[in-house]
Parts: structure tokens; C-alpha cells; sequence
């Protein structure tokens, strides 16, 4: 399956593409061109390193957007309105958002926008694309360390039933991760807001890069 990554250069881009490379054709996209090869030839380096070949290539974000089957939006929830508002090609494309919006004070916390959560957003900037969350819950150091095996719950919110069960599918294909039905994406918002919970855990605990578990 070939998947798309917007913003793929940063921490959880850069992680997903590790993971995803040896089993899945990987598309680094990026503002920048050469930012993007040169995550995509680190990617190869380090999976040769530890014996295991992959398919990386770094391109352009609308080439991403343009040759992904899924495609992933790995950005910061302050930049998602300035970079979905210069791509195209979004039509009937299963975009997965494993955004959340989050505020910092004193603690973390949950700071959804008008729509109500990341994803909702999203779905309106994108009204023609299947817009899937998941992934909300999963520390970037987790993608990046391949010594670790991933083993989390990531619960999956979608209107769209297909293309729900479809990222379900891929989830299940990573590592040990395993797929939860969480409901239409009006649920999207108590996903999101786990992950502010989980980063006040780990501060206030002396933890690091906090995970789900459904048992």
C-alpha cells in the first residue's frame, strides 16, 4: 500500500516512515524537497543498518497527497489550516489524522477548535476526502525506536465505514498495534484529548512517551 505522508520530516512522520518502509511504499512529503530526500535516505540507512530493506522516497506534500492511497497528516495542529489550504487532490482519498490540539500552562490540556476536535476540522477543510482518525495516542520516540515493539491500542473514528475498516486493517499491520472502533468522528475529540492526559501523566509521574492499552 503506498502511503503519503504530509509533514513527513518531523518526529512522527519521520518515525511512521521507519515503521511503515519495510512492509508499505513510503511517500516523505515536505515543503521542502530536500528535507524530504534526505529523511527518506536516512529512513533506508538506518532500516539497512539493522538488516531490513524498505521503499522510501522523499517528495514535494502534493506529491505525497498525489500518490498516497492513505495518506497520513503528520503536523502540528498550528499548521494544518496554512498546509491543507495549499494542497489539492484530496477527492475520495482516506486521510488519516492523528492530530490533536493541544494548550499548555501550568499542564496540558485539551484545546479543540471550533469543530469540536482536530479531526472535524480537518473533515471540513477536506469535504471530499474520508477523513479516519488514529494514531492520536503514540509518542514520537515510540515510532522512532525499532528496538522497542509497538504495542498499543489506537482507537479509529470515521464516518465512512470503508474506509474506516481500511485504516483499521493497516493499524493492524503495524507491529503489535491493534485497532479499536471508537464510533463516528464525532468521537474524535475524546480520542484527541487522551494525549494531553497522557503527557500530564508521565510529567507528573517521572514517566516517558505514555501509551494506551485496551485489555
Amino acid at each position: 500500500m503506498k502511503i503519503g505522508i504530509v509533514g513527513g520530516t518531523g518526529g512522527i512522520g519521520e518515525g511512521m516512515a521507519l515503521r511503515l518502509a519495510p512492509s508499505h511504499e513510503v511517500i516523505i512529503g515536505s515543503r521542502d524537497v530536500e528535507k524530504a530526500c534526505s529523511a527518506s535516505e536516512c529512513t533506508l540507512a538506518s532500516l539497512q543498518e539493522k538488516g531490513v530493506s524498505g521503499h522510501c522516497t522523499g517528495l514535494c506534500n502534493q506529491d505525497a497527497v498525489d500518490e498516497g492511497e492513505i495518506i497520513v497528516l503528520a503536523i502540528p495542529y498550528r499548521f494544518v489550516e496554512s498546509t491543507l489550504e495549499e494542497l489539492t487532490g484530496f477527492e475520495d482519498k482516506i486521510v488519516v489524522s492523528p492530530v490533536n490540539p493541544i494548550g499548555k500552562s501550568k499542564d496540558f490540556y485539551y484545546d479543540p477548535p471550533g469543530e469540536g476536535s482536530a479531526a472535524q476540522l480537518v473533515a471540513r477543510l477536506l469535504p471530499d476526502a474520508k477523513v479516519v482518525t488514529a494514531f492520536n495516542n503514540i509518542a514520537a520516540n515510540r515510532w522512532k525506536d525499532l528496538a522497542d515493539e509497538l504495542e498499543y491500542s489506537v482507537a479509529v473514528c470515521s464516518d465512512d465505514a470503508g474506509a474506516g475498516a481500511t485504516v483499521m486493517q493497516f493499524v493492524d499491520s503495524i507491529g503489535r498495534l491493534r485497532a479499536f472502533d471508537a464510533g463516528p468522528l464525532a468521537m474524535s475529540s475524546i480520542v484527541e484529548s487522551i494525549t494531553p492526559l497522557l503527557l500530564n501523566l508521565a510529567r507528573l509521574n517521572r514517566m516517558k512517551d505514555v501509551g494506551i492499552r485496551f485489555v
